[in-house]
């Protein structure tokens, strides 16, 4: 991720100063130095947008539990920016083999699973995918998936044609995300909540989320009945599933 990413930031924070020529030449003096790992530990703690952000991008380990928990932090519930930075750091410390310091943190990783931005929830989605065989990461992150799964289908029916399209496309895009984690994950589920779930997703309107249906029902290798009706789908995209695995 190129530094030149992190200069980019919401002037209006309350942590960043006023005038762009300050806040531009901090962030660039910044990108430029050296800390040690306590410091950037402490810059994910306490620091502003751009130390935390800086810190993510430069930080190449984690030492234990401590490390893990400070950056793992900072993936939900705060700016974007240094979720992303962070989410981007994280998939590539968990591709590194520091993946045990970070499978204490299932909930986090489900719900940044879900996150506005699909860079992250594709970052996200690919790092919990690597930790699957620690302790029961697994069973409490799907666990999770499929309550934020349920959600989106319980939004989604009460919605009336006079809501707004952004109200149905963000909870569309909640439910993909999932999908797409649970492609991965199928195994973890009881068939008879998995059957249940796919059966509501195979009957969604949109294409995308009759897709990934399809990717899972295929997979899995569940239910003639969903195999069936993907299979012989309108759309050809849902189609395909079948014809290219």
């Amino acid at each position: 991720m190129p530094y030149a990413k992190i200069l980019l930031y919401n002037k209006k924070d309350k942590n960043l100063n006023t005038d762009l020529d300050k806040d531009f030449e901090q962030a660039y003096k910044l990108s430029g130095d050296i800390f040690t790992q306590d410091e950037l530990i402490e810059f994910l703690n306490t620091g502003n947008i751009q130390q935390k952000q800086i810190a993510a991008l430069k930080l190449t380990l984690v030492r234990d539990k401590n490390d893990a928990e400070a950056l793992t932090q900072n993936l939900t519930g705060c700016d974007g920016k240094i979720r992303e930075a962070v989410a981007y750091r994280i998939h590539q410390l968990i591709s590194e083999g520091f993946g045990e310091f970070f499978a204490g943190y299932p909930l986090i990783f489900a719900d940044a699973t879900i996150d506005i931005n699909a860079n992250i929830c594709r970052q996200v989605a690919d790092s919990a995918r690597m930790l699957k065989g620690f302790g029961n990461f697994s069973t409490i992150y799907v666990s999770q998936i499929i309550n934020y799964a349920k959600d989106a289908l319980e939004a989604l029916d009460k919605i009336v044609y006079r809501d707004k399209k952004y109200i149905i496309n963000k909870q569309l895009f909640k439910l993909y995300w999932c999908l797409e984690t649970l492609v991965n994950f199928y195994e973890f589920i009881d068939n008879n909540t998995l059957i249940a779930l796919l059966k509501e997703c195979s009957l969604q309107n949109e294409y995308t989320i009759r897709e990934k249906t399809a990717e899972i029902v295929h997979k899995s290798g569940l239910s003639s009945d969903l195999y069936e009706r993907l299979r012989n789908d309108e759309n050809y995209y849902v189609r395909a599933v079948f014809l290219n695995h």
